[in-house]
């Protein structure tokens, strides 16, 4: 496992690997960016000439590597693009991708130091956990050939004496620690990894971190009247399941409930997906690894606030005691749905989770699926949409995603794409309505489970969930953890009383 510290001491004495530098995009060609003065004092003040003459412009994504000089203990000088020059400073998300793209480039070292900006301890956070993300690799198939991440990470900071600092760097780790988990969940391949080895996960962090968790089997569902996740499981030869991770605090004034879809494979099931889409359908659970991420991150930090998370397992598998197009499943609540499409299967766990998570009567239930490929085709592969019952609560969770440097965009729930769910003659719903803004249809759906009273919101993750291009930034390949830090964002602002 990588991991992170904070130094005040000068690159000079700095022993490491490699020293990673700033470089930005200025009128007359590459500029170095602040933190770099003393690797630049080692090159007399050539390096920015250097770095020119070997093609680097200071674009964003961009990285040079330069033999260090004699005067610095690093054998290595990496120079990593920041995008255009600022004498304002660099936005946190920009330092985040520079770090990321620094930790990536790096892979098999054994200790770089990172000389980016970072005078704030904002600043210092932003450059640790861009770091640590882009360290991640996914290596538990890999052998002897896998890429190892860099070991260590320094972030070098101006800030004198600063404790800030430290828990800056502390605060990253326990966020990024969390999100490449999730990561690592979504990148397990689905015969390693079902509703029941997930539950066993959540059971062991649970005793780690001093978590409550409740796992309800087939049975406890069958007893609960669970029909919407137990009708999406029966088909599979690995029973669903449903549980309960809760995080209190003794002075909380506030209880949040994240709901979480955690299909760990979708093959649509008897409406069996087209061939050429199953591959990636291991990442179906992304929601549920997203919510379980956020609390246990929740915990690590001490958030006064209440967090549940409720993770809606199954396996969507197509058999002789799958579920039909034409059933009729008894959803938790009491709710009947008539299923038109089996391979609109996670409204239908989310459902169950959503109704159950609010006898419990939080203040906000926020739900996190890759939910539908018409929101894909909505806003792309790097955006999630938003969703809610509150106007307020959508725009402020729009705002936190931008405000922790995830895409998001603000989606509504047209009253008149009701109907078409509501038009079963045999059942109080069905689980498809209108072609046609899908990804709004599955919203207005799971609406129709919350309790009255609660706000809501639904944040379909299904673009940003799973890369299947080349890594960029602190991105990589695969399972990205999308929402989790949005999420611990808004517990943090709801701790504090925001």
């Amino acid at each position: 496992m990588t991991t992170l510290s904070v130094s005040t001491s000068s690159a000079a004495s700095l022993r490491a690997d490699a020293l990673v530098v700033g470089v930005a995009k200025g009128p007359k060609g590459p500029v170095l960016a602040p933190g770099s003065e003393t690797v630049a004092e080692a090159f007399d003040g050539t390096l920015a000439d250097v770095l020119a003459t070997l093609g680097a412009v200071g674009a964003e994504g961009e990285a040079v590597k330069v033999p260090a000089p004699a005067g610095l203990k690093a054998p290595l000088v990496l120079a990593v693009g920041l995008g255009e020059a600022t004498e304002d400073g660099y936005a946190q998300e920009t330092l985040r991708r520079a770090a990321g793209v620094a930790a990536r480039t790096l892979a098999g070292t054994k200790k770089a130091a990172l000389l980016l900006p970072a005078e704030s301890a904002a600043e210092v956070e932003a450059v640790a956990l861009g770091a640590l993300l882009g360290a991640y690799a996914f290596g538990t198939y890999k052998g002897e050939n896998g890429k190892v991440p860099v070991g260590e990470l320094i972030v070098a900071s101006t800030r004198k004496g600063g404790k800030d600092a430290k828990a800056a760097v502390e605060r990253a780790a326990a966020i990024g620690e969390e999100m490449n988990r999730a990561r690592d969940l979504v990148n397990t391949a689905p015969n390693d990894l079902n509703p029941k080895s997930f539950a066993t996960i959540a059971q062991a962090a649970g005793k780690e971190h001093g978590l409550k968790v409740e796992v309800l089997d087939e049975k406890a569902l069958l007893k609960g009247g669970f029909g919407g996740i137990l009708g999406v499981g029966v088909g599979s030869a690995n029973p669903p399941r449903l549980v309960k991770v809760a995080y209190t605090h003794p002075k909380a004034k506030a209880t949040l409930a994240f709901v979480g879809k955690g299909i760990t494979y979708d093959s649509g099931g008897i409406s069996l997906k087209p061939a050429g889409h199953n591959e990636t359908m291991k990442c179906d659970m992304s929601g549920a690894a997203a919510v379980f991420a956020a609390v246990v991150a929740a915990k690590r930090l001490g958030l006064q606030v209440n967090v549940t998370a409720w993770l809606a397992l199954a396996e969507n598998m197509p058999s002789g005691s799958a579920t039909r197009p034409g059933d009729v499943l008894r959803m938790y609540g009491g709710k009947t749905v008539e299923v038109l499409n089996t391979d609109a299967e996670g409204r239908l766990v989310l459902a169950d989770a959503i109704v159950r998570a609010g006898e419990e009567k939080p203040d906000v239930i926020v739900d996190v699926a890759t939910l539908t490929g018409a929101m894909v085709l909505a806003l792309g592969t790097r955006t999630f949409g938003v969703m809610s019952n509150d106007d307020a609560l959508r725009t402020r969770l729009h705002e936190t995603a931008g405000a922790v440097g995830e895409q998001s965009w603000p989606m509504p729930l047209p009253a008149d794409l009701r109907k078409g769910m509501t038009e079963s003659t045999i059942a109080d719903l069905a689980n498809m309505g209108e072609r046609m803004g899908g990804g709004l249809v599955a919203g207005l759906f799971l609406k129709e489970f919350v309790a009255e009273g609660i706000d809501w919101a639904h944040l379909d993750i299904a673009g940003p969930a799973f890369n299947e291009g080349g890594p960029f930034g602190y991105t990589p390949k695969g399972g990205t953890a999308s929402a989790v830090r949005t999420l611990v964002r808004y517990a943090e602002d709801v701790a504090a009383g925001a």
